[in-house]
């Protein structure tokens, strides 16, 4: 028995679990911007796109989280645990985490000509970022697991000939 919501190559609902993922990461990424923008950080992330603007930065904030939301989609939608609110939002803090590493200590320094930034992990900016990407990781993880248990709920299912 299939639900009509697989597809052929692995059984997977990708479509689903990467828009789900990409809804979960804006989700987290209202409230990760909205620190940001509390915290005057916004400019900066413009500076990636060479504008230094809080508009320009949250858009590109918001698009991040989207692509980051979609990864872990992606990664982790298959998983029984990630469809489940209280492990989920275990995976997303661990998720959150993980980016906190990959975006503000080695990507995106290294994308502004500074290099790797792990000597500065614990800076009070840093740990701010830390806290971010926590409650992003939180919010997404929840969200995912909020949005794949209403798709799994309200799937049409295809019934075997009897």
């Amino acid at each position: 028995m299939t639900t009509d919501r697989t597809n052929t190559r692995g059984g997977r609902d990708w479509v689903g679990e990467v828009g789900s993922g990409i809804l979960g990461g804006l989700v987290g990424g209202l409230a990760f911007g909205g620190l940001m923008a509390v915290m005057a950080m916004l400019p900066m992330i413009g500076m990636l796109a060479g504008r230094e603007d809080a508009l320009v930065g949250f858009a590109i904030h918001m698009l991040i989280s989207a692509t980051i939301g979609a990864i872990y989609g992606a990664l982790f939608g298959a998983l029984p645990a990630a469809r489940r609110p209280p492990s989920g939002a275990a995976l997303g803090l661990a998720y959150g985490f993980a980016w906190w590493v990959l975006g503000p200590l080695l990507i995106m320094p290294s994308m502004m000509g500074m290099g790797p930034q792990f000597g500065a992990a614990f800076n009070q900016m840093n740990l701010i970022s830390l806290m971010g990407h926590l409650v992003f990781g939180l919010l997404l993880g929840v969200a995912f697991a909020l949005i794949m248990a209403r798709r799994d709920s309200v799937a049409p299912r295809s019934h075997a000939a009897a």
